[in-house]
């Protein structure tokens, strides 16, 4: 073996760990735990144990006056010329890949799936070998993966003690490369739990592992499990959103509303609707109940009020989102369908819009365009928060925690004071009581403001920026941030509250009531109140709702009936 190796006969050395635990078993214990610190020290073992090269002969008789180390000069990985991988022991069991964690972290594992993709095997540099353009000196830098920093200034003795800045210049010729191999598997339907998504995992082959699976195969797979560490800018841009930030804002509800679509005029609180919106309430899971904390909003409006500008810029802030048109969408679109692979011929499932938007936001323009059958299959959606199908012999329960923004044309194109409610909208009480708001924005002639919106307008044509406000907007990626930071936030609702928002909520029945209210004001309604007001309170970076948080939602909800 060890000829074989000296003369490049043979490239893999595989280490049996059943055969090392019957010399140490600790030893074997140490190798699972810290697989590539042992896999160095078993290189270095072998290089000892290996025949003597002819290089190692041209080393030893060079001057070391004239040259510097060869231990400093060469890595150990440009003149290896043979690869050390570990055989875990028989008892090993491959684990599901969703049960890998942080736990595995730099140590041997073994994990199966299916291959969903593998790439084509690409030479990967694996020592970089520079020349300095001052002294001409040779310098080597290890590279351990894809992606990697060159290095620039030479670290010579020569160009340090004369300052004479040398550069250093890449050599592709005296660089060493090795096969490099990127698959991704996923795991297998049967491991995946009911409402879930499977889950997948990317892994790296080298050198003689590459060229060993293609995609449709299902693998059992051994290795090092890493995380991938983000370096330079995307490294600086980590962690740079601090609360005190935020905090030092006055009134910053109104700026951060205002700041949603600033080159859009007016709709005040349409924007703070939807900046509570992106930030969502807080879910409710006792004893297998779940309660919904997304809130879903629809947009009622003439023509030309901006409602599909206004969704186009709410698709653009989220960070996880789906636009469609209610024409171009059908029922399975919008929910699940179920195909057949053309790579291994089985039936999987393929999310639609609405599962691909889980724990984001799903935009619907042209709501009454859509056919009423595809219309109902987003009602489990928008309350139960799940998509279940039952389709060729599956019968599976997809997660889809979405909130839903609609917008919508009254039934004649523009909405008639002259005629009722329900003949305007002509939507469905089981979905309109869904929407926790619901804005009709009219078009109504007015001098005043009609002067205002078209100066608003021949401004941002002109210029392409909006006018000149009282406050600067803030930025939408700072925004994004925000928005993150408010959604780790838990806030309850404490005792003392109870009595003050079930009270309003009788209250609104009673006015309901009296008045013959048919905004559909049902118990879906109190949850709405909840909803906002823990929003609010996320907003707010706050553990509990307060009262102010109680009658603000109380005022979004009246401000939205009253447009109707």
């Amino acid at each position: 073996l060890q000829t074989k190796l000296a003369h490049r006969e043979q490239v893999a050395l595989t280490i049996d760990l059943d055969d090392l635990k019957e010399y140490d078993s600790d030893l074997v214990e140490n190798v699972l735990e810290n697989t590539l610190r042992y896999q160095k020290i078993f290189a270095d073992v072998v290089e000892e144990l290996l025949p003597d090269y002819k290089e190692r002969e041209v080393r030893n008789h060079q001057d070391p006056a004239e040259h510097r180390d060869w231990r400093n000069k060469y890595p150990s990985e440009l003149m290896r010329r043979y690869e050390v991988y570990f055989k875990t022991t028989a008892d090993e069991k491959a684990l599901p890949i969703r049960e890998l964690k942080a736990a595995h972290i730099g140590k041997l594992s073994t994990v199966r799936g299916i291959v969903i993709r593998a790439t084509d095997i690409k030479p990967m540099m694996c020592v970089a070998t520079y020349t300095c353009d001052r002294c001409g000196g040779e310098t080597y830098q290890p590279i351990s993966s894809p992606t990697f920093m060159p290095l620039i200034v030479c670290p010579s003795e020569d160009c340090q003690t004369n300052r004479s800045g040398g550069r250093l210049c890449l050599q592709n010729r005296g660089s060493k490369f090795i096969k490099f191999q990127e698959i991704k598997i996923q795991e297998h339907s049967d491991m995946v739990p009911v409402g879930n998504i499977p889950r997948s995992l990317t892994i790296y082959c080298r050198g003689e592992t590459t060229g060993q699976a293609s995609a449709g195969d299902h693998i059992s797979i051994t290795g090092v499990f890493l995380p991938m560490l983000k370096i330079g800018f995307r490294q600086m841009q980590q962690g740079l959103l601090t609360d005190s930030y935020m905090e030092a804002y006055d009134d910053f509800y109104d700026k951060l509303a205002n700041s949603i679509a600033p080159e859009i005029y007016g709709h005040e609180d349409i924007k703070k609707a939807l900046l509570l919106l992106l930030v969502g309430g807080v879910d409710r899971n006792a004893n297998g109940m779940k309660i919904r904390g997304n809130i879903n909003i629809c947009l009622m409006g003439d023509p030309g009020v901006a409602k599909s500008q206004l969704l186009s810029y709410i698709d653009r802030i989220a960070p996880r989102s789906q636009y469609t048109t209610g024409r171009g969408s059908s029922g399975v679109g919008l929910t699940a369908a179920v195909m057949k692979d053309p790579v291994t011929n089985e039936i999987v499932v393929e999310g639609g819009a609405l599962v691909l938007a889980d724990q984001g936001v799903c935009c619907i323009d042209e709501f009454d365009k859509m056919m009423d059958s595809d219309r109902t299959a987003i009602h489990e959606v928008m309350e139960q928060q799940t998509i279940s199908i039952a389709k060729a012999g599956i019968m599976a329960s997809l997660n889809a925690r979405v909130s839903i923004l609609a917008a919508a044309n009254p039934a004649y194109g523009r909405y008639n004071p002259k005629k009722s409610i329900e003949h305007n909208i002509q939507l469905p009480a089981a979905l309109l009581s869904r929407f926790d708001l619901l804005w009709l924005i009219q078009d109504k002639p007015d001098r005043d403001n009609d002067l205002r919106l078209a100066q608003h307008i021949t401004y941002v044509h002109m210029n392409s920026v909006h006018p000149p406000l009282q406050f600067q907007p803030i930025d939408m990626r700072l925004m994004r941030k925000y928005i993150a930071l408010c959604k780790s936030k838990h806030p309850v609702v404490p005792l003392e509250l109870r009595d003050y928002i079930t009270a309003a909520y009788v209250e609104l029945r009673k006015e309901a009531r009296a008045s013959h209210d048919s905004t559909f004001t049902s118990a879906r309604t109190l949850l709405s109140i909840l909803r906002i007001a823990t929003a609010l309170a996320r907003l707010r970076l706050a553990d509990v709702v307060e009262k102010a948080d109680v009658n603000e939602a109380m005022r979004m909800m009246e401000m939205s009936k009253d447009t109707l």
